[in-house]
């Protein structure tokens, strides 16, 4: 699990610092996340506490796209972010198909979707009331204002 090094990224605003533990990297590497699909216009996202559950990561983060273009763009934004504030090694799977891309950026995984294929696996279904939904009744995930993304 790589540690994220203070550094100032091309996205305007942008800044990650290393808090020297696992649960802060992990904290800071989710609202890069949700203000990376947030600015991108990310549909539906959620949040998944995996913290004492997996050793996978500590948390994952699904989303939709409108489209396998959108879902892909998503995607390609997302790794690029996470590249500019130091994740070192950032796995990804099914960005050519663009129907569910997955990104492994160590502590946080990520699964971007289009719609109808999210429906089908409903992968959020295996972790039950463990999931923060933003509209739906539950805690709303965290927005990044201080991130400066603008859509």
């Amino acid at each position: 699990m790589d540690a994220i090094h203070a550094k100032r990224s091309s996205v305007p605003h942008l800044e990650t610092v290393d808090t020297g533990h696992a649960e802060g990297r992990s904290r800071d590497l989710s609202s890069i996340v949700r203000a990376s699909l947030d600015a991108d216009k990310a549909v539906d996202v959620i949040s998944i506490d995996l913290a004492g559950k997996t050793t996978l990561a500590d948390t994952m983060i699904i989303a939709s796209g409108t489209s396998a273009r959108h879902v892909s763009a998503l995607a390609e934004r997302l790794i690029e972010r996470l590249r500019e504030v130091g994740v070192k090694r950032v796995q990804v799977e099914g960005l050519r198909a663009a129907d569910w891309v997955l990104i492994d950026a160590g502590d946080v995984i990520v699964h971007v979707f289009r719609p109808e294929v999210r429906g089908f696996y409903n992968i959020e279904r295996m972790w039950g009331d463990e999931v923060l939904v933003a509209g739906r009744g539950r805690p709303p995930v965290a927005s990044m204002p201080e991130a400066g993304w603008r859509a």
